[in-house]
């Protein structure tokens, strides 16, 4: 069976997944590929992320995420997709990331997280290959609250199905930047 353009499903890597993790954890060679693709003062914020990166665990097997982001001060899940198309619906491959984003959903409401989903395009041109998104949820408090408030949410269809659309997310660096404004009152008032 051939697909057509729009039913083209997601494309699975779990290259795109150690890339998002050695990103966080501030893996230097991972960094500096990742630099090259960004306006000069974007670069900052990869030396920030270098100086304090986060302790990232694979959590595919057991939480039913893909990787979990944590810090001193934050703590999220991640779930990766990757595509080469602008737009990943969550209705392909048979509805499974619709079910996955309902079942991430009611996880992190339980325990007032936030469910961030990473969007990589392949071979998408120049800047940021990286957009980010939250799903939908109760603001929370604190670094939560700003965060909901900022990031694009996972947008959904009338039949209530998630959408990634790349020109709608954030780029990576533009979330790491945010993380990082967020962070800096707390280390300085921890130090």
């Amino acid at each position: 069976m051939r697909l057509g353009r729009r039913e083209r499903p997601v494309v699975r890597g779990a290259g795109y997944e150690r890339e998002l993790r050695a990103l966080l954890e501030g893996d230097p060679g991972t960094l500096a590929r990742y630099a090259r693709t960004l306006p000069p003062d974007d670069r900052k914020v990869v030396e920030r992320l270098a100086r304090t990166p986060f302790l990232v665990v694979r959590a595919a097997g057991s939480f039913g995420f893909d990787l979990v982001a944590l810090r001193s001060e934050f703590s999220f899940p991640l779930e990766v997709k990757a595509s080469r198309e602008t737009t990943i619906r969550f209705s392909a491959a048979s509805g499974r990331a619709h079910a996955q984003l309902a079942e991430h959903t009611r996880a992190v409401n339980r325990v007032g997280l936030v469910v961030v989903y990473a969007y990589r395009r392949i071979g998408g041109g120049k800047g940021d290959p990286w957009r980010v998104y939250v799903a939908e949820g109760p603001d929370g408090a604190g670094w939560r609250r700003i965060v909901r408030r900022r990031v694009p949410l996972v947008e959904a269809t009338r039949e209530g199905n998630g959408v990634l659309r790349w020109a709608s997310g954030m780029p990576l660096v533009r979330f790491l930047d945010l993380l990082t404004s967020l962070a800096e009152p707390v280390r300085e008032s921890a130090a």
